[in-house]
């Protein structure tokens, strides 16, 4: 499956998410035409089981269609639409065709059938018909819950650095879409977890499409009659890059491949660090080597460093995933450490009281 999945997804992207077509989506313009290719194709469902409608993918099979959306830059919730139906599975719900995101920060109560609070920095959330959250009921029992956009009674608009939607959206008594209980094993910051997840793969996808494009430059782009990517200063910051984006890489695939009873928290958070670092690393490197040219608005660089930039924070910056990981390290203790790096990270990470800048 994982094969058809890459194969189907990177012909889809090549075609469509155009680095012409993803320029013209920035500031929160919707990608109609990429998106009913996706919407028909059928991979927003890929992660739901059989029996509610979908494919019934693993993670580590949709690890590819995640990665390849960041190494498009593809201005489209694909890769939360696949967590949100995820989630929807594992509660028992039917998978939900159509644009649906997630809000990993919520403070949401859950009356009956109705819902009161707030929903944050939703990816596309202006745009989506329907948000996947999770909500307290008034017994303090967490239940996951879908949305109805269009009912919101507030929307804030906002924009993160690469023009991609994060809004904010307020609820005053509207008749959820669906409910059910969290399942046992997943904890109510899944979404936030699951968002790392996804961050840290989009992000292994953009440093190796960055990683490409910088050193086609530098085999091209000449100075003193030869390309500058002959000369040894050069040749050390392409290899410190490679060396970057190849452990993002291996440690963003990891963390799907080891999720596949839950989400492996320990795992996660380690890729989310991993990748967060190499966004800043290969970033920098990639516009050093192009010099001026990588900051024109014409040349397509700044599609996928910004995304980088962009990316590294959501969903729990690394100086956050950082310090939950020591926490847990520390707990463990000499004993437990062995046992900690050998689980699969299924245990959740402790949380802090405040979150890092």
């Amino acid at each position: 499956m994982r094969k058809i999945f890459e194969t189907t997804i990177e012909r889809l992207f090549a075609d469509l998410a155009t680095p012409a077509y993803v320029m013209s989506c920035e500031g929160g313009e919707w990608p109609a035409e990429l998106w009913a290719a996706l919407d028909e194709s059928g991979f927003t469902l890929a992660g739901v089981s059989e029996a509610l409608g979908g494919a019934e993918a693993s993670w580590a099979d949709m690890y590819v269609l995640v990665r390849a959306a960041g190494r498009y830059c593809v201005p489209a919730p694909l890769a939360e639409a696949l967590l949100g139906n995820w989630l929807l599975s594992a509660a028992g719900l039917e998978g939900r065709a159509g644009a649906i995101s997630v809000a990993a920060s919520a403070e949401l109560v859950l009356d009956g059938e109705r819902v009161h609070g707030s929903v944050f920095s939703v990816p596309w959330g202006r745009n989506v018909e329907a948000v996947v959250a999770v909500a307290r009921d008034s017994a303090g029992a967490s239940h996951v819950v879908l949305l109805p956009r269009s009912s919101a009674s507030e929307l804030t608009l906002s924009l993160n650095v690469a023009g991609e939607p994060r809004d904010d959206l307020g609820f005053t008594g509207v008749q959820v879409l669906a409910h059910a209980p969290l399942p046992n094993g997943l904890h109510v910051d899944v979404l936030e977890l699951g968002g790392a997840m996804l961050r840290a793969a989009q992000s292994a996808g953009a440093l190796h499409a960055l990683l490409d494009m910088t050193a086609s430059y530098a085999g091209e782009r000449k100075q003193f009659g030869k390309a500058i990517g002959s000369f040894q200063a050069i040749q050390q910051q392409l290899a410190v890059f490679a060396e970057q984006a190849a452990a993002a890489g291996i440690a963003a695939e990891a963390a799907f491949s080891e999720s596949a009873g839950g989400l492996a928290a320990f795992t996660i958070a380690a890729a989310k660090i991993s990748t967060a670092e190499a966004a800043s690393v290969g970033a920098g490197i990639a516009h050093s080597v192009h010099g001026a040219i990588g900051f024109t608005e014409e040349y397509p660089l700044h599609l996928l460093t910004r995304r980088l930039w962009a990316w590294r924070s959501e969903f729990g910056s690394a100086s956050l995933w950082s310090q939950r990981l020591g926490m847990q390290i520390c707990l463990a203790g000499s004993v437990g450490y062995w046992p900690l790096l050998t689980s699969h990270g299924q245990q959740p990470l402790t949380r802090l009281s405040s979150n890092p800048v």
